[in-house]
């Protein structure tokens, strides 16, 4: 995978924050996530478990939840994935295992990351069922 350029990175950033700001207006944590190929935006999503009653509906499992739906393919190799903040743990797993190209966020999660808890799934390479682990980057912006 090319690395995004930074102007998408840029883009796709202030539209995960602002994701994550409608969200915080619901009620919600302040998360918000998309999905892209080339720059192209596949689907979004911002955190929704306490108005769905589902602990599951983080924004970045809405996104790809969307965006497997969106392509009607279960694996998104070669997307990447944006987030205002680090996956969490349950994120990650899901990332991994939708094979995702890349993670870029704005803010690490330290207790609870993917990246920077003591249970780093997205970069976890000794797991036989996944691929190699994705291009994963906090960004500065």
């Amino acid at each position: 995978m090319s690395p995004p350029s930074p102007f998408w990175h840029q883009q796709h950033l202030r539209r995960c924050r602002e994701l994550a700001a409608e969200a915080a207006r619901q009620g919600e944590s302040p998360v918000g996530a998309l999905i892209a190929l080339e720059g192209v935006v596949v689907a979004e999503g911002r955190e929704g478990s306490r108005q769905a009653q589902d602990i599951t509906c983080h924004a970045e499992v809405v996104a790809i939840r969307a965006a497997c739906r969106a392509l009607n393919q279960p694996k998104l190799t070669g997307y990447v994935l944006y987030s205002s903040h680090e996956p969490c743990i349950l994120c990650s797993y899901v990332i991994r295992h939708t094979r995702l190209a890349g993670v870029f966020f704005g803010q690490f999660v330290p207790h609870i990351g993917g990246l920077t808890s003591a249970y780093p799934l997205l970069a976890a390479a000794d797991i036989p069922i996944w691929d190699a682990p994705p291009l994963s980057e906090l960004l500065d912006i």
